[in-house]
């Protein structure tokens, strides 16, 4: 594709020279480049994608988008002085046949010239974004099960994986860069796909990676503390979640569906062209009367628009019931009929690593699941509270290294005030010292009182949370979910929750008759 072609809408600070250049590919890691290709230099927290322009141009790249001017200049002078003198940056060139493009944004540049690049895959695809602090997962699941009984074929794409019609993959963000995001949409579209469904992060929506995706619908969740290490306040947290429902340069959605028991939800009310509220409370939209809660599942009638709709679904919690009004919003905001959203909601059987259970015929109930914020495990452990009054729960936990420190206290009392005992670890420690992550709960959990053990070494740790188990109790393992993988400061090492549970509860003698593995 012709370089003028992919810069339509794109508006660079300067005319361009050679316009008829072939592009072959796009890129925004330098790595990544190759001959022919267009490198965006973008600045990323930890890195300044300008800073590997000259690799991408000794890798081939034919045009480089910054907003930067051409090097060399004063400016560049200045802002790599530190590199210029160790040697990170050299003093180049670049040639005069690469075209350099100075924009006043990278990352909206990028997301509007891969979306051209694509042949606009998302204006084929009716998008459905759902964004807010928990539930988003459980939530993108039910839709896309919902559209999927329809009769139609979606691609997901959130925390766990991004699927399309073609293949599945590992996530390896919440949502997908915006050059990998439409690449992916393409290839939904391509498949024959009519939908896509996406968990939209503040991060995301924030770095502009859905800009120039219209999206037919927007859902709310809930908003709580999260993310203030990136966001700083908690209404610049809000500010990002609220740019999907003003729209990211396509115009707001044609649906908003809100959850008004959030404080934070009638301030997004009246932004789509048509909202939906849901919740309990009486005046919303979809709501329910009253349900029956079990470790079965759920049962009620939600009242909605299109009519009462009779739900029935495996997954289990009073949280639970907010998801699947959300989920019922949506598709009425889809125009999907009362009988497949029926069935969508019933064939959904679970969400990796959200309230998980692990069955090897232990005397105990065992669960796994994704809570790392205090309101998630103030949540997840509600509904452990309501489902298995009787018995005694034991949380597991423990705080992300290089992310919010303050959040951990507060997960430290949430943990601490409902729970019988509660096992500090590690999470992620990342470059972080696990210690410090752990000393900065414990404030929490002394302030409830709790009682508690640490044990920086996850799976020693969920080893010593099963001998604290008596028949009838419940173990909770919060945090990692779903993740298969345990981030150190040096290393990625193969960790999974559930897989660490089930080897102790073998070496116990558990699980040779016939349980669940």
């Amino acid at each position: 594709m012709k370089l003028r072609d992919l810069l339509v809408g794109v508006n660079p600070t300067q005319s361009i020279r050679n316009a008829e250049v072939e592009i072959t590919s796009l890129a925004y890691d330098s790595r990544q480049a190759g001959p022919g290709s267009f490198f965006f230099a973008i600045r990323g927290e930890k890195t300044d994608g300008n800073r590997f322009v000259f690799d991408a141009v000794e890798r081939g790249a034919r045009a480089i988008a910054s907003e930067l001017p051409r090097p060399w200049n004063p400016q560049w002078g200045v802002m790599y002085a530190n590199e210029l003198a160790h040697g990170i940056v050299a003093p180049k060139h670049v040639p005069d046949n690469v075209e350099w493009i100075q924009v006043a944004d990278a990352r909206k540049a990028l997301a509007m010239v891969a979306a051209t690049f694509y042949r606009r895959p998302a204006q084929a695809l009716k998008l459905v974004g759902v964004t807010g602090t928990n539930g988003k997962t459980t939530t993108t699941y039910l839709i896309d099960s919902i559209v999927r009984a329809a009769g139609h074929e979606p691609g997901l794409f959130g925390t766990i994986a991004y699927r399309t019609p073609r293949s599945s993959r590992m996530a390896t963000t919440t949502t997908p860069e915006s050059l990998d995001l439409q690449g992916f949409l393409a290839e939904v579209r391509d498949a024959g796909g009519t939908h896509a469904v996406l968990e939209v992060s503040s991060h995301a929506l924030a770095m502009d990676r859905v800009w120039g995706c219209p999206f037919a619908v927007a859902v709310f969740t809930n908003l709580t503390r999260d993310h203030l290490d990136f966001h700083k306040t908690f209404e610049d947290y809000f500010a990002a979640k609220r740019r999907l429902f003003e729209g990211t340069g396509c115009g707001a959605p044609a649906v908003g569906v809100v959850n008004t028991e959030d404080p934070y939800g009638p301030r997004l009310a009246a932004l789509a062209a048509r909202t939906l509220t849901y919740g309990l409370k009486n005046g919303a939209d979809v709501t329910a009367k009253r349900f029956a809660l079990s470790f079965s599942g759920l049962e009620f009638v939600a009242q909605t628009p299109a009519g009462k709709i009779e739900v029935r679904s495996r997954l289990v919690g009073r949280i639970n019931v907010y998801n699947i009004l959300a989920a019922i919003g949506a598709a009425i905001g889809l125009g999907i009929e009362r009988e497949a959203i029926e069935a969508g909601i019933r064939q959904l059987e679970s969400v990796p690593g959200r309230f998980e259970r692990i069955d090897l015929g232990q005397p105990y109930l065992l669960v796994v699941d994704y809570a790392h914020t205090d309101e998630a495990l103030r949540n997840l452990l509600a509904t452990a509270r309501e489902l298995n009054a009787s018995g005694r729960i034991i949380t597991l936990f423990g705080c992300g290294g290089d992310r919010d420190r303050a959040k951990r206290p507060l997960m430290g009392e949430a943990a601490g005030r409902a729970s019988d005992i509660v096992v500090l670890t590690s999470d992620n420690p990342r470059s972080e010292d696990p210690l410090r992550t752990i000393n900065d709960a414990v404030v929490g959990l002394q302030k409830a009182n709790a009682k508690y053990l640490v044990e920086p070494d996850r799976a020693v740790a969920i080893e010593r949370a099963l001998d604290q188990a008596r028949p009838g109790d419940i173990v909770l393992l919060a945090g990692k979910g779903h993740e298969t993988h345990q981030v150190l400061r040096d290393r990625t090492i193969d960790f999974d929750d559930r897989e660490v549970a089930r080897r102790i509860l073998r070496q116990r003698g558990f699980g040779s008759q016939g349980h669940k593995a």
